[in-house]
């Protein structure tokens, strides 16, 4: 089986991301044109904002071990854009005097509600997540490949609202494990406050006078004795004790 190196191949917000990333260029390409985008402008915005959306959840999920902050991060800018080109498709249709489905309408709840297959890649996952993108995309193509550019749109504004929420759900996910586990940073000075604690006990540091604990050696960074060394309780700044070296 081949090792799963890239999570995001199994995230239902990737997959649906490059559903609407494929629909976004074939609506681009079926409908805008010379007269209705003259500078091509409106063509080169939503469809990088498209690609923008998979790019950068891809891109968050794969700094998950390093810096949950930079997953975080990215993939909200992933949600952002798709906010940006929802209101693309919401143009549209408010140009071509039409309305956005009601929510109570049976074309939104059918798009809505429509569920994507649970990833189940193998192995050749390159291969087999490709697969994948292109049948859940066919689960829409009721709508996708009407030829009626509002049902299209309509279509596509329910996807990328839906797919905003997921992401916002997906962002909570990473900061509840940001804060029972910490980031990257927080690891890094963990090891390393481990590390001078192993060897502080191996060099037969004082104990600290208030716990108990190995003490470490620290640099004072202001103060009266800004620059000398003293000995701190590895446990700070639970513990705050301290001694003098002599």
């Amino acid at each position: 089986m081949e090792i799963r190196r890239f999570g995001f191949y199994w995230l239902d917000t990737w997959v649906l991301a490059n559903v609407i990333q494929l629909a976004t260029q074939d609506f681009c390409m079926r409908h805008l044109n010379h007269t209705n985008d003259p500078c091509g402008r409106m063509f080169d915005q939503m469809t990088m904002a498209a690609r923008s959306a998979p790019a950068n959840i891809a891109e968050g999920n794969s700094r998950h071990s390093t810096s949950k902050e930079t997953e975080m991060k990215l993939t909200d800018v992933a949600r952002a854009t798709l906010a940006e080109l929802a209101n693309d498709y919401l143009n549209w249709l408010l140009r071509h005097e039409s309305l956005p489905w009601s929510t109570k309408s049976a074309d939104y709840a059918s798009v809505y509600n429509l569920r994507l297959d649970r990833p189940d890649y193998k192995d050749d996952v390159l291969y087999q997540s490709s697969r994948h993108i292109l049948a859940q995309k066919h689960k829409f193509d009721t709508w996708l490949n009407s030829g009626n550019s509002l049902v299209e749109a309509n279509c596509l504004l329910v996807l990328c609202n839906r797919l905003v929420l997921m992401l916002g759900r997906q962002i909570e996910r990473q900061f509840d494990t940001f804060k029972a586990e910490g980031g990257f940073t927080e690891a890094l000075t963990a090891e390393r406050l481990s590390y001078r604690t192993q060897k502080s006990v191996e060099a037969e540091a004082p104990a600290c006078p208030q716990c108990g604990k190995p003490m470490i050696k620290r640099v004072a960074k202001k103060g009266i004795n800004s620059g000398k060394e003293f000995w701190s309780c590895s446990d700070y700044p639970r513990c705050m004790g301290t001694r003098d070296i002599k």
